[in-house]
């Protein structure tokens, strides 16, 4: 199973170029010309397809994102408790049409970054997914600008279809920095951030809230997944969260058999105690 390749931002000691104030490429300031000629969008009406998008690999969520999918060249901030929740499941059909196997790749290979990743990703289970783990660059940063610059770094990097950075105290200067370049440099960029600044405003043009199903859900006859709120998108908002089954099919299975399992084995404990309780009665008379 190869590697996942890992490499660390410069120390304090070495200079890092200043995110904030260092001076901008006229590309990251003046918008193109697709983007000066596209129509206005009024916000009760679902936004036009103005951009690339990329699958998401769930039909609902497709339907319910502008252009059918994940926008390229903007920034896609996703909300949650805490790392763990679900984020891989979301983005696994996007990152196996990014990085598929040498067998299965036609074309020249990109890479996917992964900026302050809290965990590391398990190659087995990436594999599992159809995703390549030997096409992720993890780069390990504790202090935030070490990470905003090595987003921006990464955005920058022809070889780079996707940015994924966890960043979860940035200002809204930072924010609006790597959401230019995403734009400018026509990159997918996933921000992971806590809920609690779903209050805060964003530059992001599209914004998603995660929350892992419960037991109540899967109680239900719903398997179990990921509950995705669309709070703000270039469009109408969205009625209601979306359940999305993000486990491999396989898990989903086991998952499904082993809760068919205990629910047998409840119902003969139960016929059981009936039983038991009736032979009883027949006794004492």
């Amino acid at each position: 199973m190869p590697a996942l390749s890992v490499v660390r931002p410069p120390s304090a000691t070495d200079p890092v170029d200043d995110p904030v104030n260092d001076p901008i490429d006229a590309a990251d300031v003046f918008p193109s010309s697709a983007f000066l000629a596209a129509p206005v969008w009024r916000a009760g009406e679902m936004a036009a397809a103005v951009q690339h998008t990329l699958d998401t690999g769930y039909p609902a969520l497709n339907a319910a994102l502008p252009g059918g999918g994940w926008p390229v060249g903007a920034m896609t901030e996703l909300l949650q408790s805490q790392p763990g929740c679900g984020e891989w499941g979301l983005l696994a059909p996007a990152l196996a049409a990014l990085l598929p196997w040498p067998s299965q790749s036609r074309g020249a290979r990109s890479a996917v970054v992964l900026v302050g990743a809290p965990f590391v990703p398990c190659g087995p289970a990436l594999a599992a997914r159809q995703i390549n783990p030997g096409r992720l660059l993890r780069v390990q940063a504790d202090a935030a600008p070490a990470r905003l610059w090595a987003a921006e770094q990464a955005l920058r990097c022809a070889d780079v279809s996707a940015v994924l950075a966890w960043l979860p105290k940035v200002p809204m200067p930072h924010l609006r920095r790597l959401q230019m370049a995403a734009q400018s440099h026509g990159k997918l960029l996933f921000v992971f951030r806590p809920e609690t600044v779903q209050a805060e405003s964003s530059p992001a043009p599209l914004r998603l809230r995660l929350m892992r199903s419960g037991l109540e859900e899967a109680g239900q006859g719903h398997p179990p997944g990921l509950v995705v709120d669309v709070f703000k998108r270039r469009g109408p908002p969205l009625a209601q969260p979306l359940l999305l089954p993000t486990l491999p099919l396989r898990l989903e299975a086991l998952l499904a058999a082993s809760r068919a399992q205990a629910r047998r084995r409840a119902g003969d404990g139960k016929g059981q105690g009936l039983f038991c309780r009736f032979r009883c009665r027949h006794r004492v008379r």
